[in-house]
């Protein structure tokens, strides 16, 4: 398959090596590891790339290469890089070897230094600062890793291969994008010239494993009792909304509450970038696009929504409430689409309600104020507040229900409440998730699906 040829003639894998193997030679070595590294590499190894980086790609037919399985390019591979080796006179061991044909794959393949980051279940955040700076978030706290790329063309050539697998790009015209790995992982990318020192790449990695309301309950992200009122509110129809700040764990406990939804019902999802996990059987998935370089094209969430309406949904479930979809999807809750669940950035449930309404004027209809409060007091019933705390767990810290007005100002009640009551020895925060024992203004309508009793025993 490898043969002493160019790239001339080679498709999508030609580009991609073009772009990793641009100024390999010229690349300074990585730094020093960091005090908590994630993945340790030998030092050999890493000096070694950048000189067998561009050899080992004049070798490639990649052509061929691009058909093979990773499995099987991996052994043709290993004895190109072996011949290299051997032509340089480097000093590497077998495992060295290995590690070496390991780098190139992922760099043919995947998504270079960061790939065995994307491999690890234990991280939930991968953040690349430029080519010399990669941060991970693991157990809610940050920590600098010893992965580096080889200098910015490398990080540009990765944030790349990122967005033409989902039809976008990135460049000087386009330098911010939201874009999802192929697993449904969440990917923000931002490049100079708004970047100043390098490529960005934030990724909020999809979990592969099923995150239910009885998980996070053994999490203590909720309480036993908080989660069964949850799951009636769900059960029950409720429209609900989630506040919290970034990286509070807004969309894990979206997914949560939508596993309680009937698999008979027919869902709709709206997203800027489609991350949502259901489960159910019936569900349409729709994603935002944006505008071509004529500035012609866009999609926007609002325009999603109102084609949603068309589509006969029995829930609609929209990602992120951040702009003039607002109206709509209020509209949507109070003409029939009960049971519809969105997400919005706040830090407290009362902040939620404010954003939500002004978001509302973004929408460019005027509205007096109380009539937009009317209509958000009849559409949302129930907010739940979710919050990163400061030992790194993610807590349901208030499960809000949304009462009524009283003449200009929406009416709350608190159903749950976390109560911080101190540390434990080995820093993880001690509290207890309080109910407040009053009667919820939804029982009626748990009466109505026969969940009132458990409503109330879950309260008590």
């Amino acid at each position: 398959m490898f043969g002493r040829r160019g790239l001339e003639s080679d498709g999508g894998l030609q580009d991609r090596l073009q772009g990793l193997g641009q100024r390999a030679e010229q690349a300074p070595p990585p730094p020093p590891a960091a005090a908590n590294p994630v993945t340790m590499r030998s030092a050999s190894v890493a000096d070694a790339v950048p000189r067998i980086y561009p050899l080992a790609i004049q070798r490639i037919d990649t052509e061929v290469a691009a058909k093979l399985e990773r499995d099987e390019l991996a052994r043709q591979l290993t004895d190109v890089v072996g011949e290299i080796i051997g032509e340089l006179k480097l000093q590497l061991n077998h495992a060295e070897q290995k590690q070496l044909v390991t780098l190139l794959l992922d760099d043919m393949l995947g998504l270079g230094p960061i790939e065995p980051l994307l491999e690890d279940e234990s991280i939930t955040d991968i953040m690349v600062n430029g080519p010399k700076r990669v941060y991970v978030e693991r157990k809610g706290k940050l920590e600098l890793t010893d992965i580096t790329f080889r200098d910015n063309a490398h990080v540009m050539s990765v944030c790349t291969r990122i967005v033409t697998q989902i039809g976008r790009r990135v460049d000087e015209s386009t330098p911010l994008v939201d874009a999802r790995l192929l697993d449904g992982s969440r990917v923000n990318i931002i490049v100079p010239p708004l970047a100043i020192d390098g490529p960005s790449i934030s990724i909020r990695k999809y979990s592969k494993k099923s995150i239910t309301l009885d998980i996070m309950a053994r999490q203590s992200n909720i309480s036993t009792q908080m989660g069964a009122v949850l799951k009636i509110a769900a059960r029950s129809r409720l429209n609900i909304l989630i506040s919290g700040g970034t990286g509070s764990g807004k969309t894990t406990l979206l997914n949560a509450m939508s596993q309680i939804i009937d698999p008979t019902e027919r869902i709709v999802t709206i997203e800027d970038a489609a991350e949502l996990q259901l489960q159910q059987p019936h569900v349409v998935r729709l994603e935002t696009r944006p505008a071509n370089l004529e500035g012609r094209g866009e999609i926007m969430m609002r325009d999603l929504l109102k084609n949603a309406l068309r589509m006969r949904p029995d829930r609609i479930i929209l990602g992120e409430i951040r702009s003039s979809e607002a109206l709509d999807m209020l509209q949507a809750m109070n003409t029939g689409h009960d049971g519809s669940l969105s997400t919005i950035h706040a830090n407290r449930p009362r902040e939620a309600l404010t954003r939500l309404e002004n978001l509302v004027g973004m929408a460019g209809v005027q509205l007096p104020p109380k009539a937009v409060r009317q209509q958000i007091a009849a559409a949302v019933h129930l907010i739940l507040q979710i919050s990163r705390m400061r030992d790194g767990v993610r807590r349901v810290v208030s499960v809000t229900e949304i009462v009524g007005m009283e003449g200009d100002v929406i009416t709350t009640q608190d159903l749950f409440t976390y109560q911080y009551e101190g540390e434990n020895p080995d820093g993880r925060l001690k509290g207890n998730f309080a109910s407040s024992g009053l009667r919820p203004h939804f029982l009626t309508r748990a009466e109505y699906y026969g969940l009132d009793q458990a409503l109330l025993e879950a309260m008590a």
